[in-house]
């Protein structure tokens, strides 16, 4: 063999090497687990992330993702119970498979088991969904609660088909409806749009009044409350007029009282005074005081005494009477008042 040959005979070697090696090492990503195939029969050993090798072309290997997904259905037809066919055009189911149920789940189902449990579980369960209603209520009356009920139903089948399968979410688009009967929703929504407007212009113009009636009540208590301050206030200056009137009468009273008691004090102690004073012998010396000063002098040896006598008499008799006048309506001072002895 010529240096060429064992040349071309080491490449072809080198190569067939090479495509075996590639073809028995392969890379499985993060979040992943391959099962592998001998013959079309499932092996019972997956395997994890990583580089592996396995026998080539006798085994070959499927990648299941055991992470969230989201499997997307599409345009999927559903009748209603009045006989109108719309379209969704989109439904997004959230799933997870866990690592323990890869085998059975696609020794079950293979691994495109999304397509039996998940893609026709959609259409079989929003048929039945939309065959017990109207085009109304799916269309907009119970079109929230598609997507609910829709997880509801899907995991409770998985639950007993395909344990470790779980649906996190479902997530339903709109669907399409004939034209006709589109218009029609959105004239009657611009309808309902025009009631919703008046209906809040209506609460509008009550709140408004009874912003107005409230304002009105809290004007009525301030002036109410103006009004019974200021009298208060009339009421507490009558009050204390009406107090210092009565101080003044007080001290009026008070004053006349004592004045009067001064007087009849100094009446009786006059009258006392009178009662020391008129002594005969004070009585004798008015006599000759009156005969000093009388203004008739009579001459002659024979004066008559009825002249003296009666001067004398009459002047003694009114100094008498004097006296006797202020003892009897003079007492002995008790401590009470003038004014009121008087008025007893």
């Amino acid at each position: 063999m010529t240096m060429a040959q064992v040349g071309m005979v080491v490449a072809a070697v080198t190569a067939i090497v090479g495509f075996i090696l590639h073809s028995a090492i392969h890379k499985i990503e993060e979040g992943h687990l391959a099962v592998y195939y001998r013959g079309g029969a499932l092996l019972n050993n997956p395997c994890g992330p990583g580089y592996h090798i396995m026998l080539p072309f006798l085994t070959s290997y499927r990648s299941v993702q055991t992470t969230l997904q989201t499997d997307e259905v599409k345009n999927v037809p559903c009748g209603t119970s009045g006989g109108v066919m719309i379209y969704f055009d989109r439904i997004e189911v959230v799933n997870m498979l866990v690592q323990s149920a890869v085998y059975d789940i696609v020794k079950n189902y293979t691994a495109d088991y999304d397509k039996t449990l998940i893609f026709n579980k959609i259409h079989h369960e929003l048929n039945q969904f939309c065959s017990i209603h109207t085009l109304q209520e799916v269309y907009i009356e119970l079109f929230d609660q598609i997507d609910e009920n829709l997880k509801l139903a899907l995991q409770k089948d998985l639950n007993i088909m395909a344990p470790g399968l779980t649906i996190q979410a479902v997530r339903v688009t709109k669907p399409k409806i004939p034209e006709a009967i589109r218009r029609n929703f959105e004239l009657m929504e611009g309808e309902k749009t025009k009631l919703l407007i008046a209906a809040q212009r209506q609460k509008v113009v009550e709140k408004e009044a009874e912003t107005e009636r409230k304002r009105a009540i809290i004007e009525a208590e301030k002036v109410a409350q103006v009004a019974k301050i200021q009298y208060q206030q009339k009421v507490m200056e009558k009050e204390t007029e009406k107090k210092i009137f009565e101080i003044e009468d007080s001290a009026y009273l008070a004053r006349e009282k004592a004045k009067a008691d001064a007087e009849y004090y100094a009446a009786y102690k006059n009258a006392e005074a009178n009662k020391v004073k008129l002594t005969p012998q004070y009585l004798e010396l008015m006599k000759y005081k009156s005969l000093s000063s009388n203004s008739k002098i009579y001459f002659g040896s024979d004066i008559p005494s009825i002249f003296v006598e009666s001067s004398l008499k009459n002047q003694f008799v009114g100094t008498q009477q004097e006296t006797a006048l202020f003892s009897e309506e003079s007492t002995e001072p008790t401590g009470k008042s003038h004014i009121k002895s008087k008025k007893g």
